[in-house]
């Protein structure tokens, strides 16, 4: 059987392809969140930072452009998170829930492992400017599996630590820790999910 080289794209390809869906799914969302809480409260900014979601989903349809699949998780997330908050009254159930969220994703990061394509490898398809065929190598494949442990752990954690920040600090300063906290291990498991990508496929033959 024929041995090859798994060329991997370069960093600057990587944020090109991924920052976009980056930018609409989670930092936007945010960022309008904040925005229309300072401006007319905090049920407007429920609804001003789930209208962005779906107007994200909504300029990628007219413009015939596939979906990312962050952009459409985050905006399934934020329309059922601001459902049960409109529904319930209750805001701190809004704030309990991406941490609810953010835990079932790690146990589908676990449980996808055995999958023949595990999560972390269809949303990594937004991100890596790659061939399909590129995926369907046994080496990339078995990456993928080793990788989901690692996000399964990042998620799982983030969910912890980010639940007990809720009952721990006021609403205020906990926006602010829980949004650091998040950016800061999601970060972390980014660049060494990065690292490692480019450590086991940059020179290192691959059975075709």
């Amino acid at each position: 059987m024929p041995t090859h080289t798994l060329e991997t794209p370069p960093l600057r390809s990587l944020a090109r392809q991924g920052l976009p869906a980056i930018i609409e799914g989670t930092v936007m969302p945010l960022v309008i969140f904040y925005a229309a809480l300072w401006a007319i409260g905090m049920w407007g900014a429920l609804i001003a930072a789930l209208s962005w979601s779906y107007l994200a989903i909504a300029r990628r349809i007219l413009r015939k452009e596939a979906i990312p699949g962050l952009v459409l998780l985050s905006a399934l997330a934020l329309t059922f998170r601001t459902a049960l908050a409109l529904a319930t009254g209750n805001v701190l159930i809004y704030f309990l829930q991406p941490s609810l969220a953010t835990a079932l994703l790690g146990f589908a990061f676990l449980g996808s492992m055995s999958a023949e394509q595990p999560l972390v490898q269809r949303l990594a398809k937004d991100f890596l400017p790659v061939s399909p065929e590129f995926f369907t190598n046994p080496f990339v494949r078995r990456f993928f599996m080793r990788i989901s442990l690692l996000w399964a752990m990042a998620m799982l954690g983030n969910a912890a630590l980010t639940t007990w920040m809720l009952f721990q600090l006021p609403v205020s300063l906990f926006v602010i820790s829980k949004t650091a906290a998040s950016v800061v291990m999601t970060g972390v498991a980014i660049a060494y999910s990065v690292i490692w990508f480019r450590r086991l496929l940059s020179g290192s033959p691959a059975r075709a």
